[in-house]
């Protein structure tokens, strides 16, 4: 009698014994989830971190490597115009030898002219395009006669202003300077023979002009042609 009326009670506490490991179990299978899911979360912000650290590394790799191949085309740039202005530079240095080769001819013409008296019967005032062919060839064509003394000087004078000309192109092209830019006789000096700007040998006055225009005297007939 006494088993039968424990029987009961028996199932009774087996059965709050039973639930009571059920939930327990529950409660630590509730914890390894919350556990499992904070580490999911933090594996996955590590991913984001990782994501965003390489998209970051290649987008820096890009605009560096963009950088570098802008570097190098500047670089290949500044090579060419270099290399040119060399070219130009010694073009121009050509040019201001041959015109001062012709001015200390003419000069030299003049000297001899002024030590001596004019030769009887001389032609009257040259043209113009007599003075240009005779400023291209210092020196005394076969055949023909001397010039005078007005004819020598206008020659002088029109290879001095060749060779401010070509001063004022050198000096531009090392200094960088535009077209319309203007320059003193200081400036000049150091692209000429002895760094002396040359004299008109009648006298005149020279006007340098900007870089694009030729020097000018203003003696008439002293002037370059065109």
């Amino acid at each position: 009698m006494k088993l039968k009326s424990l029987l009961p009670w028996l199932c009774v506490l087996g059965l709050i014994i039973g639930l009571a490991w059920l939930y327990a179990a529950s409660q630590k299978m509730e914890a390894e989830l919350a556990a499992l899911r904070q580490e999911s979360q933090e594996l996955q912000a590590l991913r984001a971190e990782v994501e965003e650290a390489k998209t970051n590394r290649t987008q820096s790799e890009s605009t560096e490597l963009t950088r570098l191949r802008k570097d190098n085309e500047e670089l290949l740039r500044l090579r060419n115009e270099v290399r040119q202005l060399r070219g130009d530079k010694q073009q121009l240095a050509t040019q201001v030898q041959t015109a001062q080769a012709q001015a200390q001819g003419a000069q030299e013409q003049v000297q001899a002219l002024r030590a001596a008296p004019p030769p009887p019967g001389a032609p009257g005032q040259p043209t113009a395009a007599a003075l240009a062919a005779l400023a291209a060839r210092p020196g005394q064509p076969p055949g023909q006669p001397p010039p005078t003394a007005e004819q020598a000087q206008a020659i002088g004078c029109i290879n001095n202003l060749r060779m401010i000309d070509g001063a004022k192109q050198q000096w531009a092209l090392e200094k960088q300077k535009p077209a319309g830019a203007l320059m003193t006789a200081a400036d000049l000096a150091p692209y000429l023979r002895s760094n002396t700007v040359p004299v008109c040998p009648a006298g005149g006055v020279y006007t340098f002009n900007p870089v694009a225009l030729m020097p000018i005297c203003n003696i008439p007939g002293h002037a370059v042609p065109r």
